[in-house]
């Protein structure tokens, strides 16, 4: 698991209350002129002159020699995996950081806002209702500095597009500055029921955007129960229908747990009768972060138990013909003809694995566990294979 945000040891001459955001170098031969809006990242003695800011570990601050004056911030050495065109925010007043972006990660994902009109069940990242704009005032600054060649981020919330026309605006950004990157965007998809709305997004024309939505239950009363919001179903149908309307990409994303696994068949069913034309179908393992943990009674399910009725989901969809992938579950807990649409999905810094998987001969192969699961549950029918 690797550690993307926390206290620093050290901020030297960083005297600003707002944070900043730094690209990372490592190249000692870095042109000149492009090295005054980049953080240099210090192993040896000898840091080149003209970088804006200079970043070391614990471990070898003491060996480090900066000039007086220099800009430099000392971190943790869970930290020093930090590479070429990672992008970080440091807060010096907080004496924070975080990692924004990572050039080696296969998952990078941009949070908009924790503002959102669901209060889902099993929420990892639990609404807040205050003025968190800064967020996408910083996003713009963040798609700046983000190489070039890319190829995808995502935005996510809370829901992003509670922003309206400004999160349109930041889709048009993207598009311009990394013209060759895919976006995706998690969103319950409610907005995209005024057409308006949707076919401003149409018109941006990207070459590769989607959208994934989650859909729980085909009973409204199910969903809306568990997203808490009354008449959430109908209005992310008719967001979904909308976008495909204007030949949008869209993703149906089903989170699986007590409240949603008795209606899982139907669901498939309802999707392959009435919504043939969605470009992927993901069916999801549960997180245990945010309101999961509050909730857990309610929503637990072992995925062993289960793995019968994932296996009979994924026949009905793919017997439409739609393109569909398991994530976030674990190979000893699936049946063996879910393998072909299995994927390993978790990002690698919340991924873990079980005490339990020692000695798994297909560990390489395995999603693993969010760690989260780790401190609070997960099945009991893990084994090595």
């Amino acid at each position: 698991m690797i550690k993307l945000g926390g206290k620093v040891i050290q901020v030297h001459q960083l005297t600003s209350e707002k944070a900043k955001l730094f690209a990372l170098s490592s190249n000692p031969n870095l042109p000149l002129v492009l090295r005054s809006d980049k953080a240099f990242i210090t192993r040896t003695k000898n840091a080149p002159k003209g970088f804006s800011h200079y970043i070391t570990f614990e471990s070898l601050a003491d060996d480090i020699e900066f000039s007086q004056g220099e800009n430099f911030t000392v971190l943790p050495d869970e930290f020093s995996y930090l590479n070429d065109e990672d992008i970080v925010r440091i807060t010096p007043n907080k004496e924070h950081i975080r990692v924004l972006y990572r050039k080696r990660a296969t998952n990078n994902t941009i949070m908009i806002t924790e503002q959102c009109n669901h209060y889902c069940l099993m929420c990892s990242q639990p609404p807040k209702n205050h003025d968190d704009s800064y967020l996408l005032s910083e996003a713009f600054d963040l798609i700046k500095l983000i190489p070039k060649n890319t190829k995808e981020i995502g935005f996510s919330g809370g829901e992003p597009t509670l922003f309206g026309e400004k999160f349109l605006e930041l889709l048009e950004f993207t598009k311009s500055h990394l013209p060759q990157t895919g976006i995706h965007i998690l969103s319950n998809g409610r907005s995209f029921k005024n057409i308006d709305f949707a076919k401003r997004y149409a018109d941006i024309n990207h070459f590769d955007m989607m959208v994934g939505i989650p859909i729980y239950s085909s009973y409204p009363s199910t969903h809306d129960y568990i997203v808490q919001s009354s008449g959430a179903l109908d209005e992310t149908l008719a967001g979904v229908l909308n976008l495909k309307r204007l030949n949008q990409k869209v993703e149906i994303r089903v989170v699986i747990h007590k409240q949603s696994i008795e209606g899982l068949l139907e669901l498939c069913e309802f999707i392959g009768r009435n919504l043939l034309f969605v470009d992927h179908v993901a069916l999801m393992g549960l997180e245990m972060m945010g309101f999961t943990r509050a909730n857990l009674d309610s929503l637990w399910i072992d995925p062993f138990e289960y793995k019968d009725i994932l296996s009979d989901a994924v026949n009905i969809l793919v017997s439409y013909g739609l393109t569909t992938s398991v994530y976030n579950h674990q190979l000893c807990t699936i049946n063996q003809d879910i393998l072909p649409f299995y994927r390993k999905s978790i990002s690698d810094w919340k991924n873990e694995f079980a005490p339990e998987c020692e000695g798994c001969k297909r560990a390489s192969e395995c999603g693993g566990f969010f760690s989260s699961s780790l401190l609070h549950r997960y099945s009991d029918h893990i084994r090595p294979l």
